[in-house]
């Protein structure tokens, strides 16, 4: 029998066995490594071995944030960084990784290792990060949701996000503070993911307490792909992306068309538009590139529902308390960089334009501040975001033979903002709550000194200072600011209304700085198989400019029906983040990185039901471990388990929460439960304990394929006295094709194959619909006895957003090649061909 046909019934038996057991899906996102293979014969133990090794082409590593960048072949004869990966069928160049790293947990992922792996949607991408879990609870269109290192991050509050050097944490913006939307990012395009956890680098500034993902996109494609993609749900997508050459460079075009309505019973009817165009010369070290992107997208939302209508039957799951939620956004950008290396220095030039719009519809509350028409609100942000960033780098030897580098660098970054947040019916604004232009701007310089001391000790340590300063001037009217108590709400007087215009008392300029000094230590006693690091950094995160400006609350009047004070915050929240770590390759073909990390934060933002923004409460502390393993051991089959595990509480005590609780536990308020949850705490609320994932990936470079990723979520704290938890979170996701030689490609995907029920997301709070019997109660319809600070909490319970239920999608994709007669389609016989 042939090798052939042992290797095939090897694979489709493992497959089976992986398929039909859910726990044997446990990694994440392993590298194919692709190329032509050839025979090697050495000697050992004086017997002649032979064996094939994969022949890759290597292409030039991106100048990464590694003191020293060497490119090599790993011990085991496969280059890790999988440069030729045939993952979307044709084959794609990607980069080689740097092979030195300044920290246990930073990982370097090719864009094939990102494109491995099924993603539900674009964020879920950024899931090939240890670690990270992205989930989503409204529209297809929103930010996603995302966790690391015990932080709810939001849509990106403490996690940098960056794409061909351009932010995407908008700061300052409608829907909250650091605001990261990656649902224009293509994940087919991309070159490298680069993941940095912690504050340690001089280059990550605002927002990455948490950590800092740098993803970067193609320069050009050896040949064209092409894809097409149906599935459950109304769900179509049509990509391609070819390269061309052009005036001594490439141009590099790239773009897809989707649509998807999903199982909720309001469709999501989300219609999304996503282009590239990018010209280059070289590469990405030594070159020049020219990048314009254009995105739209518009959608329909189910946000979370009380699961209290689930569990009675009142709502299905897949319904929805406000049909007209939802929303549309754009985004269009051009950028450009330059970069240049010779023996002896490097330098980087990089500048963005960015112009976006963004609406959100949404309900949070349903009827508890509105009982007639309803809590839906509208947000939105029009921004335009002018920035670059400059560095340079000197090598020289220290000490007469010590091989060191000294790089220094300046970021700059200018948004100017229109902004606000209004009341809605059924996407009809009626007032206006916040309208505010705001400026803000920020300029960072940096320097770092990297030294190799020795073979063993590597050093790195450098600070940056950042300075922010910016203006807000509020543009809400008279006659558009909020009346109070309402119009619709109890007590409300017709002939004596009063208006909450705070707008022009809001207004105001601020200006900020913050120092923060980096260091790392690299040793390698030993040898080249195993690393420890040392790593320390101060980090921050900008709060909401709009808060430092801010004098009085823009929704309610204090008990003398005056205007109510709020306090005043800064600007610059800084937090202090370390990490002690190892990284080994002791084991053949095995490689395996444990971390111990501490984060302190001085100040944490964090997501209230009641307003649907981001609020600014008292600091925390964070210590946690992280333990990932990559494993193949042999060509076709590949393992990565990955598990972090975080202890996450805040600092000192919630006065206004235990006032709060106080009057909740008075005679009148006591029996309609609107105490449970709010006792004052110290639970984080939503940080994650543990996050694990698990990936098998099995298959050549062409033929049969197969990959099943198993994501876990612990079960969290949703309020600070930990009273309400979270569902457990786990799903498996599969994926099964095959691939031909000469570039075609045909595969399924099936996502929550094993039908979880969890949430996708859960938040703990208080909500009004009109079964509940407080709203009848709040609302003079029943006879009994309340408190205004029981109606103003509301039915406290947990609020979520299922996951989406078993769905599947086929994929058929291939060449691109506008010439028909270089056309060759596939061999539709060849995957039923088992015997040579």
């Amino acid at each position: 029998m042939s090798s052939k046909w042992n290797k095939g019934v090897s694979v489709a038996a493992l497959m089976t066995t992986v398929f039909y057991g859910e726990a044997a899906a446990q990694t994440t996102l392993p590298t194919i490594n692709v190329g032509h293979t050839h025979a090697v014969t050495h000697s050992h133990g004086g017997k002649k071995h032979t064996h094939e090794v994969y022949h890759v082409h290597a292409v030039p590593a991106p100048r990464s944030a590694s003191p020293i960048v060497v490119v090599e072949e790993s011990n085991d004869g496969f280059d890790s960084s999988a440069q030729q990966n045939t993952a979307l069928g044709p084959k794609i160049d990607y980069p080689a990784p740097p092979k030195d790293m300044p920290s246990s947990s930073e990982r370097f992922f090719t864009g094939g290792q990102v494109n491995t792996i099924p993603s539900y949607r674009p964020g879920e991408a950024l899931e090939v990060v240890p670690g990270l879990a992205v989930t989503q609870h409204s529209g297809e269109g929103k930010a996603s949701q995302y966790y690391l290192r015990g932080f709810d991050l939001d849509h990106g509050t403490d996690l940098a996000l960056y794409l061909d050097g351009m932010p995407l944490n908008m700061r300052t913006h409608g829907h909250g503070q650091g605001y990261s939307d990656a649902n224009f990012v293509i994940p087919e395009m991309l070159a490298y993911v680069d993941a940095r956890k912690g504050p340690y680098n001089v280059e990550d500034g605002d927002f990455s307490n948490a950590g800092t993902i740098r993803m970067q996109y193609l320069r050009k494609v050896p040949q064209g792909v092409f894809s097409t993609t149906g599935g459950i749900f109304n769900y179509g997508r049509v990509f391609g992306m070819k390269s061309w050459e052009f005036a001594g460079g490439d141009i590099l075009g790239g773009g897809e068309i989707s649509t998807f309505d999903g199982p909720w019973t309001i469709p999501n009817n989300a219609r999304k538009i996503n282009a590239v165009l990018r010209w280059s010369r070289g590469e990405e070290n030594n070159g020049v590139s020219i990048t314009g992107m254009a995105y739209a997208n518009r959608w329909n939302s189910t946000d979370q529902v009380p699961t209290r209508l689930f569990d009675t039957g009142i709502l299905s799951r897949w319904g929805t308390l406000n049909p007209t939620d939802g929303g549309n956004t754009t985004r269009f950008s051009l950028s450009g960089r330059w970069a240049q290396e010779s023996s002896n220095d490097w330098s980087k030039v990089e500048a963005f334009a960015m112009h976006s719009t963004l609406n959100l519809f949404n309900d949070f509350t349903y009827f508890l501040g509105h009982p007639i028409i309803g809590d839906q609100f509208r947000q939105f942000d029009r921004r335009t975001m002018v920035g670059g960033n400059a560095y340079h780098a000197i090598k020289f030897n220290f000490l007469g033979d010590k091989e060191s580098e000294l790089r220094f660098g300046v970021q700059s970054r200018y948004d100017d903002i229109r902004i606000g947040l209004g009341d809605t019916l059924y996407r009809m604004p009626y007032d206006t709550i916040r309208n505010d232009h705001v400026s803000e701007g920020s300029i960072a310089l940096l320097t770092d000194v990297k030294t190799k001391w020795s073979p063993w000790l590597r050093t790195v340590v450098g600070a940056r200072w950042d300075y922010y300063w910016g203006s807000n001037q509020g543009l809400q009217a008279y006659w558009d600011s909020p009346l109070s108590p309402g119009v619709d709400n109890p007590g409300f007087d017709p002939a004596n209304p009063t208006r909450i215009w705070t707008g022009p008392l809001n207004s105001g300029t601020y200006n900020a700085q913050l120092i923060s000094p980096k260091a790392s230590v690299i040793i390698n006693p030993w040898d080249d198989k195993t690393d420890f690091y040392l790593n320390f950094g101060r980090g921050f995160h900008s709060n909401d400019f709009r808060a430092t400006t801010q004098r009085f609350a823009t929704s309610e009047l204090d008990d003398n029906g005056g205007y109510a004070s709020v306090p005043h915050n800064g600007l610059l929240s800084p937090s202090t983040g370390a990490e002690v770590g190892v990284k080994t390759r002791v084991i053949d073909k095995l490689e395996s990185a444990a971390t111990l990390f501490f984060i302190q934060t001085a100040q944490e933002n964090i997501f209230e039901g009641d307003s649907g923004n981001t609020v600014i409460a008292r600091g925390a502390n964070r210590i946690g471990v992280e333990f990932t393993n990559h494993y193949r051991p042999l060509s076709w089959l590949a393992f990565e388990g990955d598990v972090t595990a975080t202890h996450a509480r805040f600092r000192g005590f919630d006065r206004d929460q235990a006032d709060l609780y106080a009057q909740l536990l008075q005679p009148d308020a006591l029996a309609w439960g609107a105490w449970l949850g709010n006792a004052p705490g110290n639970y984080l609320v939503n940080a994650t304990p543990i996050i694990a994932t698990g990936v098998i990936e099995l298959g050549e470079a062409t033929g049969y394929f197969a990959n099943f990723k198993y994501r876990y979520i612990a079960p969290r704290a949703l309020t600070e006295d930990g009273f309400y938890k979270s569902p457990a979170i786990g799903t498996v996701n599969a994926r099964v094709g095959y691939r031909w030689k000469e570039g075609w490609k045909l595969q399924l995907d099936v996502f929550n194959m094993f039908n979880s029920r969890s949430q996708q997301i859960a938040y703990g709070y208080g909500s009004l619909v009109p079964t509940d019997p407080l709203f009848q109660a709040c609302t003079g319809a029943i006879a009994a006895p309340t408190t205004d600070a029981v109606c103003g909490v509301g039915q406290m319970g947990v609020v979520g957003h299922p996951i989406e239920r078993t769905s599947w999608r086929v994929t058929f994709g291939g060449p691109l090649d506008f010439d028909p007669r270089s056309m060759k389609g596939p061999d539709l016989t060849e995957p039923f061909h088992l015997f040579k």
